[in-house]
């Protein structure tokens, strides 16, 4: 089965509202556009599941790159999801995982899908995220091995 347009550029319309939402962080916003709030980040095997984890995530990030946003996005259309491609740029101002900030600026190009529930689903109920996390480290100055 093949996906509307309709329904294409509904999805659309929120992955848009999901991106400028957390960039803003409007995170209730945010939360609207999630049948069921869940995370996945690939390159750290971290998962998030509901809303009170996803929010836990969102404070955490944003403690520690309060200007996080997305740049240079472009989307892509599958029948359960929108394909998102984009810059993720930050600059780290506050401790992330017990590691004090370092106050340098990063951009990493990252894929995310956002998923849907089936051909005519409405809500996000994924959103799985594919980076390499050695490229932001590695802006940032911050060694990946801990005893370098």
């Amino acid at each position: 089965m093949t996906t509307s347009s309709t329904v294409r550029e509904a999805r659309e319309t929120l992955v848009r509202t999901h991106f400028e939402s957390e960039a803003a962080q409007e995170f209730d916003v945010t939360m609207t556009t999630m049948a069921h709030p869940r995370y996945e980040l690939i390159p750290t095997g971290e998962v998030f599941e509901g809303e009170e984890q996803v929010r836990g995530y969102y404070h955490r990030t944003r403690t520690a790159f309060p200007n996080q946003r997305h740049d240079n996005v472009r989307l892509h259309h599958s029948d359960t999801a929108v394909i998102a491609e984009f810059d993720l740029l930050g600059t780290h101002l506050g401790e992330l995982y017990g590691i004090p900030p370092t106050g340098r600026s990063f951009r990493c190009p990252v894929v995310a899908f956002f998923f849907f529930d089936g051909p005519e689903g409405d809500k996000i109920i994924c959103e799985r995220i594919y980076f390499d996390a050695a490229t932001i480290t590695g802006q940032l100055g911050i060694s990946p091995n801990p005893a370098g």
